[in-house]
């Protein structure tokens, strides 16, 4: 049995969780989301606390309980707190700006790079800084890493975009030859 599933979510007041079938929604001051529950599991909510359970005893069944809890949770969490995520450009003439909804990033190559924000991602841009926010941690999780593969830090001059917490290892230089 999953101790992250055995682990009851409360359920803080201003939000509301209803669980109808196999799909739970929860919604809040930050927004409304919903999950489709995994096979053999199911949830019920008891005195503002959400219990999910599992219903067989298959490997498969026991790693669902555990992962809808989590998703759950971070629902929770999203519409109350919201999740956020932060990421630096470092590099001469490096910079990200805001045109509606697009996200322009000039990155050192010959051209510059849009990417699409969706609207329930909130974005606020620096000059070197693009700072992303919303109720979803899996679709912050995901736009922060579509932001960060279109320059990844580099090893030796630490260039790129880079998340905020992030550490680059840096490499030695070229020795010169004597």
């Amino acid at each position: 049995m999953s101790r992250v599933g055995k682990a009851p979510i409360t359920v803080p007041s201003g939000v509301k969780v209803s669980v109808e079938g196999d799909t739970v929604a929860v919604e809040g001051p930050k927004g409304k989301m919903q999950h489709r529950l995994g096979a053999h599991v199911t949830a019920r909510l008891e005195n503002g606390i959400l219990l999910v359970e599992c219903g067989g005893n298959s490997r498969q069944a026991r790693s669902n309980h555990g992962t809808n809890r989590s998703i759950i949770n971070n629902m929770v969490v999203g519409v109350v707190d919201g999740w956020k995520q932060s990421l630096e450009l470092n590099g001469v003439g490096f910079t990200a700006q805001l045109n509606g909804k697009t996200l322009v990033l000039a990155t050192g190559y010959s051209h510059k790079t849009e990417i699409t924000i969706p609207s329930e991602v909130t974005c606020k841009t620096e000059k070197q800084k693009v700072e992303l926010e919303s109720a979803d941690k899996r679709l912050v999780g995901e736009l922060a890493a579509k932001i960060r593969k279109v320059c990844p830090p580099e090893p030796y001059l630490g260039k790129g975009i880079k998340y905020a917490d992030e550490v680059v290892r840096r490499k030695a230089g070229k020795a010169g030859a004597k």
